[in-house]
């Protein structure tokens, strides 16, 4: 298989992906979510997913979904951090990283200000 072809399985498999993630915030009515392409600049994922939950409870019931929804849909190895205290959950989905965190918190790490500081200086964290 080309390089290209190879890219284009990658990217399809990516926006599935982060479809099936999107849907599901917007079930689970996730706040303020923000979806930040990585492609052609990341080696780790193509896509940061940032949301927030109106409470701990909230956040793990997200986390919580979200990971289920993915498992039902075929992807595998997903990685989660964060479920125990659910300030701050990220779910490691391959092509796909998501962020779920309490709003204080979310304010506190202020990633969003990272990868836009990092997008206008052309050096990736």
């Amino acid at each position: 298989m080309r390089k290209t072809a190879v890219r284009a399985v990658v990217s399809e498999a990516a926006e599935k992906t982060l479809k099936i993630i999107l849907t599901r915030l917007d079930d689970m009515k996730a706040e303020a979510t923000l979806t930040i392409d990585l492609r052609g600049e990341s080696v780790c994922s193509d896509y940061i997913v940032i949301t927030s939950g109106r409470a701990n409870r909230h956040v793990a019931a997200i986390a919580e979904n979200v990971t289920r929804s993915l498992k039902e849909n075929g992807v595998k190895n997903i990685h989660v951090a964060g479920l125990p205290h659910c300030d701050w959950v990220a779910i490691d989905a391959g092509d796909v990283v998501v962020h779920v965190f309490r709003p204080e918190v979310r304010e506190f790490y202020n990633l969003e200000g990272l990868w836009a500081r990092a997008s206008s200086t052309g050096s990736w964290p």
